[in-house]
């Protein structure tokens, strides 16, 4: 059989197709087809030079699986009946990410000037092979004919993110290492990892045990919409990821070119801290992990004792995650304890605040300074404007996109993830069959829509925004098929918004590519949510 992915509205010759006709998502920069395919077979050869030898042995395993063989990765230049991964300083011009890639009936080449655009360019290869490639097992009786065609590519934005929330219901590392492979596929490179909340804490802090001995589990948890119900379910829910995970998580990350950003939250969303170690707390009364969502009253209190403690946590995820920026969220911090106790205003006297605003302000400052001193770079949610912010704190902007545009007003990065277009846990349909969310309605073409360039930014403070992140909210969300099921497809709306020209992006053409991409998914067991369904 001979297994061909069809181009989508090629012309009669075939020749001089645009991008749009290519079934790559997201779609490239510019794609040329041209007469006749390339077939892969048990005698291709990948050809690397030293840098791209690792991202050459990932792409023999990625095919084999389906194919019945592995390809042997050599060292060399291209020749016939090979796929070649050449790195190019030539090709500056494409930046970090960017690639080239040609098919011509004897053989294919990948050429980038960094191993990141080799390995993006051999995740639009795979795209042009046909969707049972993607599948676990042998397709017995299948020629593996890929299309011919001319790309150059790169993306428009630094920072094209997922977040995956595990503190409100923890996702096992198995499961993360399949997110990892499907978000790389489509070139998202950054996953940012929510690892704390009042529900739950989940990473080992080796000099604290109690955060995850007592903080990574609660006894039940709320049933149907906070505000709508009282039921719980009754059962313990818990899960913590060890150091030990975290760098294999990394690892894996790293070698799929996907950065992963911690948050650990502060000075809110801290109660199973708290109830870990409760003279953390502004009250020093003994909490219980939280098993309800909302926004919780009870904050970290901003002593010397809790703000050195909470460096000590951001001084052990240093030595985990390689990332420069680290996140410490800065969002939804009530200050009503603060307002109410004695110690906070003598401290805020002390110091010479203002009021409670200018409490977390420095607050952060303190957290911006530790990471800064150790070369890193502090991101938050956009309440960390309040109050001030520290020079070279970059803002995640979230109500809206009015912080990010404040942000890049004054000089500060920013990546733009609003409520209303990129939190991936709200409604994607108005079928009352769809499973339980929180609430809202962002459909997969609102996703695709945004611009994370606000029109208000002038073309200079424009450049200050790195990208854009689709988010995943896990307080409705507790298995990692929902979870799935709620990513994808719009999480592929996102990572052509953050990947390809403005002026290229088209609904229908997406809409068109979507298709093969859904068999692609189908393949790797992944439960999206299809096209069609109303």
């Amino acid at each position: 059989m001979r297994f061909l992915l069809p181009l989508i509205c090629v012309s009669t010759l075939g020749l001089a197709a645009e991008a749009a006709e290519v079934s790559i998502i997201p779609k490239p920069v510019s794609a040329t087809v041209t007469e006749g395919t390339f077939t892969l077979a048990p005698d291709t050869v990948i050809l690397t030079d030293a840098a791209t030898r690792q991202v050459g042995e990932m792409l023999a395993r990625s095919l084999a699986p389906a194919t019945g063989w592995t390809m042997p990765v050599r060292r060399g230049k291209a020749k016939d009946n090979g796929v070649a991964l050449v790195i190019d300083r030539g090709l500056a011009r494409l930046g970090e990410e960017g690639y080239t890639l040609e098919v011509t009936p004897k053989r294919v080449i990948i050429r980038a000037p960094k191993p990141g655009g080799v390995f993006y360019g051999t995740q639009s290869f795979r795209q042009l092979l046909p969707p049972a490639i993607f599948a676990s097992s042998v397709q017995k009786g299948v020629s593996w004919d890929v299309p011919c065609l001319k790309v150059e590519d790169h993306p428009r934005f630094v920072w094209r993110g997922a977040l995956v929330d595990v503190g409100r219901h923890f996702m096992p590392k198995e499961w993360l290492l399949k997110f990892i492979d499907l978000i790389a596929m489509q070139k998202i490179n950054t996953l940012q990892v929510h690892l704390t909340d009042d529900q739950g804490w989940r990473i080992e802090i080796k000099k604290y045990p109690k955060l995850t001995e007592i903080g990574s589990k609660r006894k039940q948890t709320r049933l149907g919409h906070e505000n709508r119900s009282t039921e719980f379910d009754g059962k313990s829910h818990g899960g913590y990821f060890t150091q030990q995970d975290i760098r294999e998580i990394v690892a894996y990350a790293r070698e799929r070119f996907v950065n992963v950003v911690p948050e650990i939250e502060m000075p809110g969303h801290a109660t199973a801290a708290i109830a870990a170690y409760p003279e953390l707390g502004s009250t020093g009364k003994q909490l219980e992990v939280g098993t309800y969502w909302g926004v919780y009253k009870s904050i970290f209190s901003p002593s010397e004792r809790t703000i050195l403690f909470l460096q000590d946590v951001l001084g052990e995820l240093l030595e985990l995650f390689p990332s420069r920026f680290i996140h410490v969220g800065g969002d939804e911090a009530p200050k009503d304890e603060w307002k109410a106790s004695a110690q906070v205003q003598a401290r805020i006297k002390e110091l010479g605040l203002k009021d409670e605003a200018e409490m977390q302000s420095y607050f952060i400052r303190r957290m911006d300074q530790f990471l800064t001193s150790r070369g890193r770079r502090l991101i938050g949610w956009d309440e960390i404007l309040e109050g001030g912010l520290a020079p070279g704190a970059t803002v995640m902007s979230w109500r809206g996109t009015e912080g990010g545009i404040a942000a890049a007003k004054a000089g500060h990065d920013v990546v733009m993830t609003p409520t209303d277009y990129l939190y991936l846990d709200y409604y994607q349909s108005k079928d009352p069959q769809e499973p339980l969310s929180i609430g809202g309605f962002v459909p997969l073409e609102k996703v695709y829509a945004y611009e994370p360039v606000p029109a208000e930014l002038t073309p200079e403070q424009g450049k200050r925004v790195l990208g854009a992140q689709g988010n995943l909210w896990t307080e409705y969300i507790r298995t990692t098929q929902h979870l799935e099921y709620m990513a994808f497809p719009r999480l592929a709306a996102v990572a052509e918004m953050t990947w390809t020209p403005k002026e290229s992006k088209d609904l229908a053409s997406f809409k068109e590519r979507l298709k093969a991409q859904e068999e692609r998914w189908r393949a790797l067991g992944v439960n999206f949510r299809p096209l069609g369904k109303p």
